[in-house]
């Protein structure tokens, strides 16, 4: 092989290299979208505390994703944060399903859970869920036992 023919598949390789760190990095960030959010429903849910939910975090039912966070946003009167989750068209949920605030791992990005509920009647698009439990907040927690055990001395 000559010199010229070694520089093109160095070059091809480097391009390769380069779109897959592209690639790499936008899956990552929760960027790229490969589904078709054409048939995607959204619905609400209010937390008290939403801790470090971004929006495009997943949300799950059973460990599957399901959708994502589309808006956050604050409820002015209620004094709540206001999340749409951006629902696949191929999942339903029963209208007293809950929603929590969850950490994928201890140290992990949040993200939403939901926790179907039994009602036959299902959610629909501009839907709100009224079950939500509010993300947990190491800090609030190490807080709250360093203050229990100064009181017990």
């Amino acid at each position: 092989m000559n010199t010229r023919n070694i520089e093109i598949l160095v070059g091809a390789f480097v391009v390769l290299a380069v779109i897959a760190m592209v690639m790499l990095s936008l899956k990552v960030s929760n960027l790229a979208s490969y589904g078709d959010d054409g048939d995607a429903y959204e619905i609400q849910a209010q937390f008290d505390n939403i801790g470090g939910l971004k929006e495009r975090s997943p949300v799950s039912a059973g460990g599957v994703r399901v959708g994502k966070v589309s808006a956050i946003s604050y409820n002015n009167k209620e004094f709540t944060a206001v999340v749409t989750l951006q629902i696949e068209g191929g999942y339903e949920f029963p209208v007293d399903t809950s929603a929590s605030i969850l950490t994928a791992g201890l140290l992990g990005e949040q993200y939403v859970g939901l926790d179907p509920g039994g009602d036959e009647e299902n959610l629909v698009a501009g839907g709100e869920i009224d079950i939500t439990q509010s993300a947990l907040v190491l800090e609030q927690v190490i807080g709250q036992f360093l203050y229990s055990k100064a009181q017990e001395e």
